[in-house]
């Protein structure tokens, strides 16, 4: 079982502009706000008009907004450090309750009769969360680049190599987790490779 603690993230006015950037990139870029913005690019894509927005905004309530609340509250009553859950054994709880959400959604995504698209992706992210979960146990694989990992595979997959300069994401995330030594650089690029396998998913469902 790892050992590993990231250290406390210094404060803005603590921290050099190197770090300031740092922790910018993994606030703007966090894997609730990733997946929102994910869902609605597929659910675009599923339909080619709002009506499959509309369902990646559905699907984006249980997949990032009510994970988001539940990591809130976590902080809000002290039970977890901070929103980015830096301690690994505190993970444990909003993981699950993420899965739960998740599979929730996915039920009702299913009944309602939800894109393929749109469901297929939700399928892989839950892949992804109880892959990570499972992990996350032993090692604190960065959930970060997985779900970056996840997101920049999937974009390819729907959108073909124009959108190949969205690895970009990827390599901004994992700088930005390595300077606010909130990951070993091994926990980097297995929570990378993670989120592409798990993406595989939605290319056998979509």
């Amino acid at each position: 079982m790892s050992t590993f603690t990231p250290p406390p993230t210094p404060t803005y006015a603590e921290a050099t502009p190197r770090v300031r950037v740092a922790k910018a990139i993994t606030d703007v870029l966090a894997p609730g706000h990733l997946v929102i913005g994910l869902l609605l690019l597929i659910g675009w894509h599923s339909t080619g008009n709002p009506v499959g927005v509309g369902w990646g905004l559905f699907a984006a309530f249980f997949c990032g907004v009510i994970p988001l609340v539940i990591i809130r509250l976590g902080v809000r009553r002290g039970k977890l450090t901070d929103k980015h859950v830096r301690v690994r054994k505190q993970r444990i709880v909003p993981l699950t309750a993420t899965l739960v959400s998740v599979v929730t959604g996915i039920v009702l995504l299913d009944v309602l009769g939800a894109p393929r698209e749109v469901f297929a992706l939700v399928i892989a992210m839950l892949a992804g969360l109880a892959s990570a979960l499972v992990v996350t146990v032993w090692w604190q694989i960065s959930v970060h680049n997985a779900v970056a990992g996840g997101t920049v595979m999937i974009l390819l997959l729907a959108y073909g190599p124009v959108l190949l300069p969205a690895v970009v994401l990827v390599l901004a995330i994992g700088w930005s987790r390595r300077v606010l030594k909130a990951h070993t650089l091994p926990q980097l690029i297995c929570g990378t490779a993670l989120g592409a396998v798990a993406a595989t998913v939605f290319a056998v469902l979509s």
